[in-house]
This record gives structure tokens, sequence and C-alpha cells, in this order.
């Protein structure tokens, strides 16, 4: 199966960027995308993103060359741009030879110029159509779009992915990838016909066994039902939780109106590797997209991929003979 074929053109651009079979890309999350992860899920046909957020700089070059020593496919790394230390953050990916680069939290001019001089494509994320127009001015080779269903930090505007797709396809010209919310074929369908040209999946892959992720974090994800996360911490940085006890302490703080220091002090340091990486579901950030519901096992990267391959060519082919 290869959907980079003459019938989904559409689709190509994302695929002859970076080089990969499917246009499917997955997120580079903290604490669940180290090289495992990253290495089969672009062994499988999609690109695999190492999550730099989490990792101290030499612990990301051990991970990028443990990258490249599992598999000789097209592999890339997520940097925010908040991320402390980014000078030596984007001097070691150069040094290393990281040929793609997801950018994320941050202004994509600061950065886009020195990396594409030095031969790294770059897509940087976004949460509106306007900083879509801003990561075209800044020359980035494409964009990701993400929505509100997304697990982790998400844009304040809080628009849907369903609605700003196609805002967002309206804003630019850029190969443009579609995420939050998608962990099927048929989500990968459906926002294809709204203009996107690929996915880009962060939940889905947080829960496979390739993911540096605690089992009892994955096993708490697998159960969840609809409804079973929020999104909180707005006053900071907007984050989608699990509902639980961290989070209802963090609702009961926003209630009455706790200020950003208060929150500050709530979240403290170190929770998010508390509870994603060690698997502390009491006191612990535990993270995750509103897809988590839809999912009910944990598989390998290689499985996810294909199964997401399958259910799209399946609703296709289904589209077409209603239609």
């Amino acid at each position: 199966m290869k959907l980079c074929a003459k019938e989904l053109k559409r689709m190509n651009r994302v695929c002859d960027l970076f080089g990969i079979r499917y246009p499917i890309v997955q997120g580079g999350m903290v604490w669940c995308s180290g090289w495992r992860l990253a290495a089969a899920v672009s062994h499988a046909g999609g690109l695999g993103l190492i999550g730099a957020g989490s990792m101290h700089p030499e612990t990301l070059r051990e991970h990028i060359r443990k990258c490249r020593a599992a598999t000789d496919k097209p592999f890339g790394v997520n940097v925010p741009l908040m991320y402390p230390g980014i000078e030596g953050v984007m001097e070691l990916l150069v040094e290393e030879g990281v040929k793609i680069v997801f950018t994320s939290a941050g202004n994509p001019k600061t950065w886009t110029g020195y990396l594409k001089e030095r031969g790294v494509t770059v897509a940087h994320v976004v949460s509106s159509s306007r900083f879509a127009v801003k990561c075209e001015e800044a020359g980035v080779d494409a964009v990701v779009a993400e929505g509100f269903e997304a697990g982790g930090h998400n844009g304040r505007e809080e628009t849907t992915t369903l609605c700003l797709i196609p805002a967002v396809r309206r804003a630019t010209t850029l190969p443009l990838l579609a995420a939050g919310g998608i962990g099927t074929g048929e989500a990968m369908l459906a926002v294809q016909a709204l203009g996107a040209e690929g996915v880009q999946i962060g939940t889905r892959f947080a829960l496979t066994k390739e993911s540096s992720a605690h089992d009892d974090f994955k096993r708490l994800c697998i159960g969840l039902n609809e409804g079973d996360t929020k999104l909180l911490l707005k006053k900071l940085s907007p984050t989608r939780l699990i509902k639980g006890d961290f989070a209802s302490a963090v609702e009961a703080a926003e209630a009455r109106g706790a200020s950003v220091e208060e929150l500050k002090e709530l979240l403290g340091k170190g929770r998010a590797k508390k509870g994603i990486f060690e698997g502390d579901l009491m006191e612990g950030v535990l993270e995750i997209g509103q897809v988590a519901s839809q999912i009910h096992e944990i598989q390998t990267a290689g499985e996810v991929v294909d199964e997401i391959v399958g259910g799209y060519e399946k609703a296709l082919s289904e589209l077409r003979i209603e239609s």
C-alpha cells in the first residue's frame, strides 16, 4: 500500500518533502518520543520525531545517534522554541546532521533561517491561521495546524481541528498537516477533505509499546472514556489533562481565581515527568489528547501505522462505492 500514489496527489507534497511513504508524522511528545518510537514509526513508513522538550542536550544527542543506528529511514526532531539553552540545541542538531526539525511554542522567524541555511527542512506547529501566515513569511517548509482536541500544551484560541484546518488552508499555500484528535485512517481522510495533506499524530503513538511513557500511564489512558480529559492551566499554558487528583486541584485553584504565581507553585517542577514517565498517577501531570477514549489496546507503532493506512483506504473505497 502506498498512499502517495497518483490518485492521492494532494498528499504527495508531504511525502516528497520528508522522503516518507505515508503522510503520517508521529508527534514529538515530551517523555514519550524517544529514539525507539521515532525509529519504529519511520521504519513503518511514516516520519518519527524525537521529542527534545524533555531531554538535556547530551541525552538528545544520544537519542539522535541511536535512532540513526536503528533505521535508515528519515526521522526528525521536535524542538519547543521556549527550550532553555535553545542556541546550544540548534547547534547540536546541525552538528549531528539532523535533516528535519519540527518547531513549536515560539516565533518561527527566530530559527527557521538558521536551520534552512544549513540544509534542514523545517515545519512549525500552529494553533491559528494567523500564525500559519507568519510561518509562511518566516520561510518554513510546512505547517502543522493543531486543534483544541490535542493533548499536552494547546493554543489559546481553543479552535477545533475541523474548524482550524480549512481556515489554515485558506490562509497559506504551504504543505499542511492536521493534528489534534486524529487517531484513525477515517480521521485522516476527513482532514484531507478539508485541505490537509498529511497528519501529525501524538496520542495514538504515545500509547504504543515503543513509547517511553510509563506502562501505568498507558494503561490509564486506554481505559479513558469520552470526557475524561479537560483543558486547564489556561493562565499559564493551556494544557489538556486527564481528570484526577491533580487536575481537580488545578480546577479548584482556577475556580477561586488563583494567580499565575499560585498556579506555577501548584504545578511545581517535574510533574509531567513524574506522571507520564515515572507513572505517578496521583501527583503527576497526566497529559493526553481527547482521542485516547478511542484507544483500547497498546499496540506497536508499526501496527498503528498499518491500521491507519488500512482504515484510510477502506474509508476511501467505501465513499467511492457510495458515490
